[in-house]
């Protein structure tokens, strides 16, 4: 069958932050990441910064505004730091553009070409749900750091010591809440306008605790580059994670960014050194006889996950092992899952219990259950 919207892959997480400069040394210190390119007003953009770094495949771009009432000031005074842009690599901009405009989405940026010494790169964008956008790149005939305009930047720590000078390699997955009854509309948008497909749903008792409820379904392209699970709050006791994050955020956006990892017991290991924070998870989780038959043999040892909290799952072909930060910034909204997959394509359905009380007790000590 044809596709007439095919991609290459994520291009990058484009963050919105109050300072991007001390973001950036986070993303650098706590994540393993590599500052590549810099732009700001010592290169010709006056009105706002913009830090790019990367761990493999993974890319994240953090912009701050050095102005007052700017665009992107008045977002993050109004939703805190968080994600305004996944942008996808596409092989054509104009024809994906041309079609995910036919087929009804917003544009915000027709067809547009920058160009430096190094080649040129082709953009567009159009508007997903809330303020988050999807830009379309092409770079395939640019050679340079990341985007005409910004330069080339020194790392601002050293690499993480391990095998392969990183913590983790891909974006596996990047997660959108949206208002109740509004999941179903933008899973269809996704369908109709990218062509993506249902790749899993998780609906009931699935992903409900004794308190609270969500509902969730996944898209993903026909490759499975590329993946956007989709939630929204469901009737329930007491106020969801999804009712907290659209409190807070003010409305819909990204509730977090999941990356995939080789080595999840040294990965952790590092971003706890670093001060990051993970979802705690009870020892009774591991000692619960059913999880262990139910997982079978993985490639760590049961109490090398306890002592890390990583939760494990396995299904029909093969398992995960995973693991959730905290919010990584003082409004509790986007936060960080690390994956690592071993043949399982899903998300981890025989830990949402465990993860979804995990976070209601966090909900709990804030105050917003």
């Amino acid at each position: 069958m044809s596709d007439n919207f095919p991609v290459n892959g994520m291009d990058a997480v484009v963050f919105a932050v109050g300072n991007a400069k001390q973001a950036a040394h986070y993303y650098s210190t706590a994540f393993g990441m590599k500052l590549v390119a810099y732009r700001g007003p010592e290169n010709g953009s006056r009105e706002e910064v913009a830090y790019v770094l990367t761990s493999g495949g993974a890319r994240f771009e953090l912009r701050s505004s050095v102005r007052p009432g700017t665009w992107l000031a008045r977002h993050v005074a109004e939703h805190g730091d968080g994600v305004i842009d996944l942008a996808i690599d596409v092989p054509d901009v104009e024809a994906a553009y041309a079609h995910a405009v036919a087929q009804g989405a917003r544009g915000l940026a027709e067809p547009y070409t920058l160009e430096d010494e190094n080649g040129k790169v082709v953009m567009a964008a159009v508007a997903a749900y809330g303020e988050t956008r999807h830009t379309l790149v092409d770079r395939s005939n640019y050679t340079g750091v990341y985007l005409p305009g910004y330069v080339p930047a020194e790392p601002l720590v050293a690499a993480p010591a391990t095998k392969t000078g990183r913590l983790f390699q891909a974006v596996d997955h990047c997660v959108g809440n949206v208002e109740l009854g509004k999941m179903d509309e933008w899973v269809a948008f996704y369908q109709r306008v990218m062509g993506f497909t249902n790749m899993a749903e998780f609906v009931g008792d699935d992903i409900a605790t004794e308190y609270s409820a969500l509902m969730s379904k996944v898209v993903a392209d026909g490759t499975r580059k590329v993946k956007f699970p989709l939630n929204e709050p469901a009737i329930s006791k007491k106020k969801s994670q999804i009712d907290e994050y659209l409190d807070f955020y003010g409305g819909p956006g990204v509730q977090h960014i999941a990356l995939a990892t080789n080595d999840i017991l040294t990965t952790v290991d590092h971003m706890r050194a670093a001060g990051v924070q993970f979802l705690d998870t009870p020892d009774s989780y591991y000692d619960d006889p059913e999880l262990r038959a139910r997982i079978g043999e993985v490639r760590a040892p049961i109490e090398e996950l306890k002592k890390r909290k990583i939760l494990v799952d396995r299904d029909e072909d093969g398992y995960l092992l995973q693991i959730f930060t905290k919010p990584v910034q003082d409004r509790p909204t986007v936060f960080f899952e690390l994956i690592e997959r071993h043949g399982s394509l899903g998300f981890g359905k025989g830990n949402f219990k465990a993860l979804f009380e995990a976070i209601e007790r966090e909900q709990e000590r804030r105050g917003n259950l």
